[in-house]
């Protein structure tokens, strides 16, 4: 305390209101970042509310708007942070230049060894910000396919349908294919033995679509249907039937295509070729 008020009577009195001026104005610029921060934070609020909640073209889910403006909103905090101390060091005369070529180099010598850091959160934001895929989607992601299960600034996860997650690296996504975004085509392709009659068949397989197209309607957007004959194979003429579902039903559709195909050509007597082996016996030939 003696220390203290021995220090105190050093000082002159008009040097004490000037500290306690300087105190004031720091205070108020403190304030004053704060306020400019809510009165942003609003902003960016009502921003992402009109763009992205009102307008039907760009509706994003609910949890990809709150990442977003949490991460613009941490932005704007530390930059009006930043401002307010700079501000603050310049009215204590605190050489200011200095400071920011230290952090300067500082920030440098971080940058150069976060490099892939920093690439994976700008990616993992623009992913976002974009839309590109949800959780709950099957994507396919160079050569890992699966559903997105969590989608970070830093990393994607998404799981195989036998069980596998993989944890890729936002930085390292170049090309992303989505299977939920419209309508998904499904193609199946159906021999049958060079014998049989291909206008007889491609009737066959038409009854089976229309009868698969009233099974399964509501899944189905275009009712599936004969393209043609696609290929004259070594054992088979190849067959083409396509048509189009929600989303990621146009396996289900196959399925169901080839399950209803078969049906129908046993019942009409169509032949599928398969692999058969003859054996020549003393002269007499056994299937």
């Amino acid at each position: 305390m003696d220390y203290l008020q021995g220090l105190l009577n050093l000082i002159e009195p008009k040097d004490l209101i000037l500290i306690g001026y300087n105190i004031l104005k720091a205070i108020g610029i403190l304030i004053l970042s704060r306020l400019v921060y809510k009165f942003l934070s609003l902003v960016i609020d009502q921003v992402f509310k009109d763009r992205f909640n009102l307008n039907e073209h760009f509706k994003v889910e609910h949890r990809r708007v709150e990442t977003l403006s949490k991460l613009l909103k941490s932005l704007l905090s530390y930059i009006m942070y930043f401002i307010a101390v700079i501000t603050i060091l310049d009215i204590f005369e605190v050489p200011v230049a200095s400071v920011l070529a230290g952090a300067g180099i500082l920030g440098l010598a971080v940058g150069f060894g976060a490099q892939n850091l920093v690439k994976d959160i700008i990616t993992g934001f623009f992913i976002i910000f974009e839309d590109l895929y949800a959780v709950g989607e099957w994507i396919k992601i160079g050569e890992k396919f699966g559903m997105v299960e969590e989608i970070g600034l830093k990393t994607t996860k998404i799981r195989a349908w036998t069980g596998e997650v993989f944890m890729i690296p936002n930085g390292n996504i170049e090309q992303v294919t989505n299977y939920n975004r419209g309508s998904m085509r499904s193609v199946v392709e159906i021999g049958i033995a060079y014998e049989e009659d291909i206008d007889n068949a491609v009737r066959v397989i038409e009854k089976a679509c229309g009868k698969v197209a009233e099974e399964m309607q509501d899944i189905i957007d275009e009712k599936p249907n004969v393209v043609g004959v696609t290929a004259l194979a070594d054992s088979s003429v190849n067959i083409r039937v396509t048509g189009t579902t929600k989303g990621l039903n146009h396996w289900a559709l196959e399925r169901k295509l080839r399950q209803r195909i078969k049906e129908e050509f046993d019942r009409e007597g169509v032949e599928i070729p398969y692999p058969r082996r003859v054996v020549i016996n003393g002269g007499q030939m056994e299937k």
